[in-house]
């Protein structure tokens, strides 16, 4: 089995929303396990379907020390007001990293790869993971959270990185 392809910034796609997930069969648990491959050898510790060019509200996480968790249409509930940095970067811009403040914890609602709900509140490493994932699946690239400055400058250094 092949791994699929990662999209890279600033293919057009990665600023699409991603439509909801309506059936939970084979198909959507191949998805899930193709991201996880991607992820891992890109490597990364989230990805969004989009991420492989498939417009569907999909997030696989695997954070340090966690077996990988799947999310099927997630949405925030609600924020605190407590706000973290903390470096981020993407696996469709590889070696570009910067610090992004973002609210500390998060409650959020998902379905499982069967279509279970679930509610959960979520801090630390693991609220700024499912905040820049769900933005993802939002259209929204995580550099649109940069000022203009810190993103221009960023954008230039990885293209200058990436052409050599």
């Amino acid at each position: 089995m092949s791994i699929r392809l990662i999209l890279r910034y600033p293919d057009a796609r990665l600023s699409q929303p991603a439509e909801p997930v309506t059936s939970f069969d084979t198909a959507l648990r191949q998805l899930a396990d193709d991201l996880l491959q991607a992820m891992r050898a890109a490597p990364g510790v989230g990805i969004t379907a989009p991420h492989i060019g498939v417009p569907q509200r999909l997030v696989v996480l695997e954070l340090p020390e966690e077996k990988p968790r799947t999310y099927v249409n997630p949405q925030i509930l609600s924020a605190s007001q407590h706000t973290a940095r903390h470096t981020e970067g993407s696996v469709s811009m590889p070696g570009a990293t910067e610090e992004v403040e973002r609210p500390a914890t998060i409650r959020l609602r998902y379905q499982d790869l069967d279509g279970a709900v679930h509610e959960e509140d979520v801090g630390g490493f693991h609220a700024v993971c499912m905040q820049h994932e769900i933005d993802q699946l939002d259209g929204i690239f995580w550099l649109k959270r940069l000022s203009r400055l810190k993103r221009e400058r960023l954008i230039r250094r990885w293209q200058k990185q990436s052409a050599g």
